[in-house]
Parts: structure tokens; sequence; C-alpha cells
């Protein structure tokens, strides 16, 4: 796996992935940035939120649940002193389809907490307490997430 930053202006970068994808990165004009990216700490847990995320799905999906939606939604602690680590992570799914099941639910969520997530999994090890949990929304009508 490769990426490549390049540094645009101030404390603006590109951030390019191995597979070809961009995204801006920036800071708050208190940090001499324009605000025009996201900061390189919101896009580590984003990508924790996209790893366990794209977990579930793919778990409930092979387990032939009926998943029509799923989001994650992450809120975290950072040290107050430098360096400012990430000191815990929660991790809320909000899980919809119709006829659901709930143990499927839980186990995708588990077995992505311990064992798939590399993301999650690595900044565990590194001390970082994350949690998990989840509620499932029956999807109502034709096409519905």
């Amino acid at each position: 796996m490769k990426a490549r930053i390049q540094w645009v202006e101030e404390v603006q970068f590109v951030a390019e992935s191995g597979s070809g994808h961009a995204v801006v990165i920036d800071g708050p004009a208190e940090g001499g940035g324009r605000n025009l990216g996201v900061r390189p700490m919101e896009l580590v847990l984003m990508g924790v939120g996209a790893c366990t995320a794209y977990d579930v799905v793919h778990i409930l999906k092979k387990g032939r649940q009926p998943v029509t939606r799923c989001v994650a939604e992450l809120s975290a602690e950072r040290a107050e002193s430098e360096p400012k680590v990430f000191t815990k992570i929660h991790v809320h799914f909000v899980v919809t389809g119709q006829g659901l099941v709930e143990t499927a639910v839980k186990r995708a969520v588990d077995l992505s907490a311990e064992k798939y997530c590399s993301a999650s999994i690595m900044l565990g090890r590194a001390g970082v307490e994350i949690t998990h949990d989840y509620e499932i929304v029956a999807a109502t009508g034709p096409g519905a997430g």
C-alpha cells in the first residue's frame, strides 16, 4: 500500500492514495490553514469508521441479512497534551433493513471489532479504548433505507 502527500500551501496538503484517489487536508485559520479540507486526525477517525462499516455491511450481506443502510457515527477523545493521540473512540452503528436479525447485527459488529477491522484493532493495540454499540432501524416501503 502506498500514499503520496503533497504540500500545496500554508498547512494545506493533497493526499493521494495508491489507488489514485485524492483528498484535501487542511487546518483551521488559527493554525495557518483556510479550512478547505479535513484535519489529519479527522481522516484517521474517518478511516476507522469506514473500515468497520465496510466490515459490518460485508458480514451482513454475506449472511444474507436484508441490510439497506449502515451508518457508523464516531466520537473520539484525545489526550490534552502533545502528542494529542486518541485515547477513546466510540462507534455507534445505525443499521437499517427490513427483517434484520439482531444476533446477526451484533455478530457483525463484534467480528469487525475483534477480528477484521485493521484500523480499529491497530489503534486498540496502541492503547486506544475503542467501544461499539448499535441500533437497528426497520426499513419501511419499497427501496427504504
